[in-house]
């Protein structure tokens, strides 16, 4: 029986299109045309690891902008409960979360981007975080369990390491950040793998680990 999960959305290709009441009033993906997105839901508004992870999206939400890129919360609640909601972290925690969140009593957006688990839950959205380019592609996407909080940083690192290879046509090692040597991407053919290890230009291991500085 097949059991794959229609709509899922995958990397590397369109990131499903929404229209959504917000914070801010009707959102659609287009509206983000030219920007990076992080899209990201949480379980549910007043609930203390989700408070924890939105005041951590809105104390960094100028570094997002820095590198073009907004910010756009989701949960299964409403526009009410939401504003309720910031104003709650206002007064108790004394952060402005700036960024609009999606009210989807509907599910429609949830369910669009597979943030519905039944497993964890089959009315809250789990912690699901997306990564969607300028041109509207989807170019990472992040799950977590409810019970733990993600780290806002890894979501910074990531996003300069996509906009690096993006740029440069390079990839990027475990935990690299801007300034540390990137991955040349592997030769093609056997005479580019032998001029690369002795053309002295990248810092090489073997013919198919090749680093170089920016």
């Amino acid at each position: 029986m097949d059991t794959q999960v229609i709509g899922l959305p995958r990397l590397n290709e369109k990131a499903p299109a929404f229209s959504a009441d917000t914070t801010a009033g009707r959102k659609t993906l287009e509206d983000y045309r030219g920007q990076w997105v992080v899209l990201f839901s949480h379980p549910a508004d007043f609930t203390p690891v989700c408070t924890t992870e939105f005041m951590a999206f809105a104390v960094r939400e100028d570094e997002f902008a820095k590198r073009n890129c907004a910010l756009l919360g989701l949960s299964i609640d409403s526009t009410h409960s939401h504003i309720a909601w910031i104003k709650n972290i206002k007064d108790n925690f004394g952060v402005d979360v700036r960024f609009p969140i999606i009210a989807d009593l509907s599910m429609d957006v949830a369910r669009a981007y597979g943030m519905i688990h039944p497993g964890a839950a089959d009315t809250a959205a789990v912690r699901a975080t997306f990564l969607i380019d300028p041109e509207g592609i989807l170019r990472a996407m992040v799950y977590y369990p409810m019970s733990n909080g993600r780290s806002i940083d890894e979501f910074l690192r990531l996003l300069d390491a996509l906009q690096t290879s993006d740029a440069h046509g390079v990839a990027t090692p475990e935990n690299w950040k801007p300034g540390d040597d990137v991955i040349v991407p592997p030769a093609k053919t056997a005479s580019e793998a032998l001029a690369r290890v002795t053309s002295g230009d990248y810092n090489c291991k073997d013919f198919y680990f090749c680093t170089k500085a920016l």
